[in-house]
């Protein structure tokens, strides 16, 4: 009888947690873009003396159609088949750019063609280059069309990778992502009721897609194509920082960095400005090459929250949920569904580390530098956050539901510290044939329901300084 009891029980139990895992918030109906609507006048760029010949540099002409559209109430601006070369472009309230079919925008490789402005890159305030195409404090706007934005971003890399060599002998790996100052593709920052839809976009100098200090915006229907001629490095797919209200979906992504990525500010300067990624969905897209299908940090400073990650599948990427951040950042990453994932190929099916990359992470300047005269962001980067307890992070209310995956290196491996334990995950309905089951330590009241984990060299989960872990 007792045997019966406690069959009836766990069964209870499953069927409570699946609800709990089913079941949608009520605030994902309300992410996204709001219905914006945009007049059908047409403002052609060629008008405006722009030409599509792939050598003309177009800026000031394709600056001029988007100013006169805005000036005179919005529309579309358009350009006739051809190849455009051009700098910096930012596009105004009321002003849907529309890229075409057989339209292809290349983007400058002359770092002047995109002037500095005051941004935040990587968790940090500072200042930096413009993207290619901008939106900034701007409301009702589009960026569109199923053309091509050629980023040619190849120069940028090889910079990076020439800079780096340069610095790591210095000490300084901890900077040369930030002193090494390459173009976005995309920035949508401090601005409402966007639409990025159905382009296409390839060879990002930098992250491709950010969308920073926004609410409301939808990204739909983007296709990502980063690894051409090369592996470009710090190209993400589409990073949403300290936004909130986001909608992306339909998106198809092949980058060599994160590939759908959320951020909320870095250190001592993130904990400063304090704004929270919350209210993300992202469903019904693809991931191939990157570090990370959905990956939630490093910068974690402001908080990572709400987040309804759903239908999505990965293709040999480096991790399918990857949970990072250092004992410097603080902030929270709670309350996180990751659902119906289809993993072809992983190397670990969940990774979560607070004490990510130390020699990225942590900044420590060389004694032959002065700290009364190096750049400010430098100073900002070794400015100690104090209390030491507030940087901290923590990680905590994560929900795993629905995960299939083959050909993974590890199912899970989750490294939490001991003044921060990973709280609360809950894994449900997990089949994972991996090479190792992997490792959780320093975990705290994790629960596992249907999960089945086969490992090619047959060892279980490993299971140390951890408690209240619920094993299948």
């Amino acid at each position: 009888m007792k045997v019966k009891i406690s069959f009836f029980l766990l069964v209870l139990l499953y069927n409570i947690a699946a609800m709990a895992q089913t079941k949608t918030p009520d605030w994902v109906a309300k992410v996204g873009n709001r219905n914006t609507k945009y007049k059908s006048t047409t403002f052609q760029v060629g008008k405006y003396g722009a030409l599509g010949d792939g050598k003309t540099l177009n800026t000031l002409a394709i600056q001029k159609a988007i100013d006169d559209c805005a000036a005179k109430g919005g529309g579309i601006v358009t350009f006739k088949p051809g190849k455009y070369l051009t700098g910096s472009l930012f596009i105004k309230k009321g002003v849907n750019l529309n890229i075409g079919t057989g339209v292809e925008i290349l983007g400058s490789q002359d770092i002047k063609d995109y002037p500095e402005i005051d941004t935040r890159v990587a968790g940090i305030e500072m200042k930096w280059p413009a993207a290619l195409i901008n939106i900034i404090g701007q409301q009702s706007a589009s960026i569109s069309g199923s053309g091509l934005i050629n980023a040619q971003g190849k120069v940028f890399w090889d910079y990076y990778w020439n800079l780096r060599k340069e610095y790591e002998p210095k000490g300084l790996r901890w900077i040369v992502d930030y002193d090494a100052k390459r173009p976005r593709t995309i920035l949508i920052a401090e601005s409402s009721d966007i639409v990025l839809k159905e382009v296409n976009i390839q060879q990002a100098g930098f992250w491709t897609v950010q969308v920073m200090y926004s609410s409301y915006v939808t990204v739909d229907k983007v296709t990502i194509r980063n690894n051409v001629d090369g592996h470009g490095p710090s190209t993400d797919g589409i990073d949403i920082d300290s936004s909130t209200w986001v909608l992306v979906q339909n998106c198809d992504i092949d980058c060599n960095d994160d590939n759908f990525c959320l951020k909320a500010g870095r250190d001592w300067d993130g904990l400063r400005v304090n704004k929270p990624t919350e209210y993300v969905v992202i469903r019904n897209s693809i991931a191939r090459k990157g570090a990370g299908l959905l990956t939630l940090g490093s910068e974690t400073s402001g908080g990572i929250r709400h987040v309804w990650a759903t239908d999505l599948t990965g293709y040999d990427t480096g991790n399918a949920l990857n949970i990072k951040s250092a004992t410097i950042r603080g902030g929270t990453v709670e309350d996180v569904y990751f659902r119906n994932i289809t993993m072809h190929g992983v190397g670990n099916v969940l990774q979560v580390n607070p004490n990510w990359n130390p020699a990225y992470s942590y900044s420590t300047l060389p004694p032959a530098y002065n700290i009364n005269e190096v750049p400010l962001h430098w100073k900002k980067m070794l400015t100690h956050v104090e209390p030491k307890e507030k940087g901290i992070p923590k990680i905590q209310n994560i929900n795993l539901f629905n995960i299939k995956a083959t050909g993974a290196k590890k199912a899970i491996n989750a490294i939490g510290l001991a003044e921060s334990t990973l709280k609360n995950f809950s894994l449900s309905q997990l089949a994972i044939e991996t090479a190792n089951a992997g490792a959780l330590d320093y975990c705290a009241g994790w629960k596992f329901y249907d999960v089945n984990i086969k490992a090619a060299d047959g060892k279980a989960l490993s299971v140390t300084n951890s408690t209240d872990i619920k094993l299948p």
